[in-house]
């Protein structure tokens, strides 16, 4: 039988060469520090982001689509369960969870939200090891089973006027002038040039779907934009980006990892 130290660096050697994106969320910075201290030894985990509660989490989560994410399980305001249970809720895909905590009675509820691993404070680094090993062979499974991405197909009917609904007002607005579109809690904000209101669509899709698929780019999950109201592109955490519209508030909205490489293709980046 392997003592754990060999197993640790078995695991170490055996590491994909592929990156894993990673969020830290802790509302103790020491044990986020710590971790991120330890996750340096896996060159392979790159940390994009850290949060300090769940409700940091659940924005972070759903923006930059980590693969990974280390998650205390008590938190104030939301715990870490109380996340994955938002996220399902929301049907946003999941990523994989480590959950982290001082307390070991979580354990049992943690694997029932179906968490990768279960680790114990001050975390070894043996554990941590097998944590990331297990993450590996995860997201690796995943990409073999993924769908291939396929285009959005061309609407019979392509819109040429939108109407958006501002100060109880109904506004007919150029599908041109529309910079972007995005959905919360159900709800789809257009912007437009000169006007921002809400769409009578119940979903991004089917908005999409009566747009002219060459203009109208869904970016990420919750983001339809104009490709030609692009105003910059700017570099976010390693190899990802955010787009600055050009829209009044020049809002700057996030790129998907999946959307990634076509926005590297498209500008040539």
């Amino acid at each position: 039988m392997l003592c754990n130290t060999t197993l640790y660096y078995q695991l170490m050697q055996n590491r994909a060469v592929a990156t894993i994106t990673a969020i830290l969320v802790d509302d103790e910075k020491l044990a986020t520090d710590e971790l991120a201290y330890q996750l340096r030894d896996f060159p392979d985990i790159e940390i994009a982001a850290t949060a300090s509660n769940g409700l940091e989490a659940l924005k972070l989560i759903e923006d930059l689509e980590p693969d990974l994410v280390f998650m205390d399980v008590q938190m104030p305001g939301l715990d870490g369960l109380g996340v994955i249970r938002k996220l399902r809720e929301a049907k946003i895909p999941l990523p994989y969870f480590v959950m982290a905590t001082a307390y070991d009675q979580y354990a049992v509820e943690a694997f029932r939200w179906e968490a990768l691993d279960y680790l114990l404070k001050p975390v070894e680094k043996e554990r941590l090891a097998m944590a990331v090993e297990r993450a590996r062979k995860g997201v690796a499974d995943r990409a073999k089973t993924a769908p291939p991405e396929l285009p959005p197909p061309k609407p019979t009917l392509q819109r040429t006027k939108l109407l958006v609904k501002s100060n109880q007002r109904n506004f007919i607005v150029d599908a041109r002038e529309v910079v972007y579109a995005t959905i919360e809690d159900g709800l789809i904000t257009v912007v437009a040039s000169n006007l921002e209101g809400q769409s009578n669509y119940r979903t991004i899709e089917e908005l999409q779907s009566n747009l002219d698929p060459e203009i109208f780019w869904r970016v990420h999950r919750s983001y339809l934009v104009n490709i030609h109201r692009i105003k910059e592109v700017v570099p976010w955490f390693k190899s990802s980006f955010q787009l600055r519209m050009d829209d009044k508030k020049q809002s700057e909205i996030p790129v998907s990892r999946v959307q990634t490489k076509r926005l590297r293709a498209l500008l040539k980046l």
